[in-house]
């Protein structure tokens, strides 16, 4: 989880989760602990579109989409950049 974090000046704070990473998410989808180290080039595995649905799902509001369509594009980018075949 990422965590953001404000100090104020009378010594309260407040602090914001937000969800895990999108290649986390895609690594464990895939039960792989690393992306690929040349993404085109060697393949680690393959995520469906209903697998990138479901992340989607976790991740729409840290995403900039207004649905889980264009969700599942951008993480179908993330995932292609990783090294992971995205099957439809």
């Amino acid at each position: 989880m990422y965590k953001r974090q404000e100090v104020y000046a009378d010594r309260s704070f407040s602090f914001t989760l937000k969800s895990p990473p999108a290649s986390d998410l895609i690594k464990k989808a895939i039960n792989k602990k690393s992306a690929s180290s040349t993404p085109g080039v060697e393949m680690i595995g393959e995520i469906t579109r209903a697998q990138l649905e479901e992340i989607a799902k976790i991740k729409m509001e840290d995403l900039n989409a207004y649905d889980v369509d264009a969700a599942v594009k951008i993480l179908a980018g993330s995932a292609r950049s990783m090294g992971v075949i995205v099957k439809e």
